[in-house]
């Protein structure tokens, strides 16, 4: 089972994502709202996947994904929006990593299945 933190400022998409990833068979160690809560919950429960909101309010989603994929145990890292046209602001970021976008609309998909848990 894939361990997985969920960022997002939207308190009830964080309840929906982790209900959504508990069921594709994945154990959630953490849903957090802002950056700095990112970084100590990822510190803390060094988990094999995040997926991270592209429009934080506290700081960049887009920023924070990059920095979280650069972590030394190199957890897998899918960013999520509600605005599908995030997709161009994600491409466009100069990072040293390549993170890959899913619309919110897709939560469910087989798509985030195998981006963020490998399966």
């Amino acid at each position: 089972m894939a361990t997985v933190l969920v960022v997002d400022d939207d308190p009830g998409f964080l309840a929906l994502a982790a209900r959504v990833l508990e069921g594709m068979g994945a154990t959630v160690v953490a849903t957090v709202e802002d950056p700095a809560s990112a970084r100590a919950a990822a510190e803390d429960n060094r988990p094999e996947a995040m997926l991270v909101d592209v429009g934080l309010e506290n700081g960049g989603g887009i920023e924070l994904a990059h920095e979280l994929a650069s972590l030394p145990w190199g957890p897998r890292v899918v960013l999520i929006s509600s605005d599908s046209d995030a997709g161009r602001a994600v491409a466009a970021f100069d990072g040293t990593r390549h993170v890959p976008f899913v619309p919110k609309e897709e939560l469910a998909s087989d798509t985030l299945r195998e981006l963020l848990l490998g399966t």
